[in-house]
């Protein structure tokens, strides 16, 4: 079974000291979550939070499997209808949460600086993340389809991450005379 995609859920949480010209963000603050140019997915406006937003909206949305960074923007509805300006933008790294340690799909907070348009410092967001749907991998077909060799005498198959030692690098003299 081969797929093209995760499914993403991302929970923007809440952002911290918010500013537009250096100006705090007085309200009508929301957030986009993309993944690429066609899986996006936006959280509710908060009207009363100002330079401190809350959301807490969970997200759901597809990650194609070739994504490196996941961009959060935070913007401001404008009240003049003039259009949305942006507060700024957080670029995450797929491998803050996929390929490390750690189970996929286990939830993860994270915090990250937000950049306005001059890369400049604008402020903190809150997320927390969670790949629903995580890549089924050699030891995971291994150990549903039951294979594997039991240990000490015990019945199950259960599965076992290895950790490399060896980093392909040969010392220039031998290691035993």
């Amino acid at each position: 079974m081969e797929t093209n995609s995760r499914t993403l859920e991302i929970t923007v949480l809440s952002a911290e000291d918010l500013r537009i010209d250096n100006r705090s963000v007085k309200k009508n603050a929301f957030a986009v979550v993309w993944t690429d140019t066609y899986n996006y997915k936006t959280t509710k406006i908060d009207a009363d939070g100002g330079s401190f937003p809350s959301w807490n909206d969970k997200l759901v949305v597809g990650m194609p499997m070739h994504t490196r960074f996941v961009t959060l923007q935070v913007k401001c509805k404008a009240s003049s209808g003039s259009g949305d300006k942006t507060v700024g933008i957080a670029r995450i790294p797929v491998t803050d949460f996929i390929g490390g340690f750690y189970p996929e799909n286990r939830l993860q907070f994270l915090s990250y600086r937000l950049r306005d348009s001059k890369g400049l410092k604008n402020g903190i967001v809150n997320v927390s993340v969670r790949v629903k749907e995580a890549l089924q991998g050699c030891s995971s077909q291994a150990a549903a389809s039951g294979l594997g060799i039991p240990v000490d005498g015990r019945k199950d198959s259960g599965v076992v991450t290895g950790i490399p030692i060896w980093n392909g690098y040969y010392p220039s003299a031998p290691l035993f005379r």
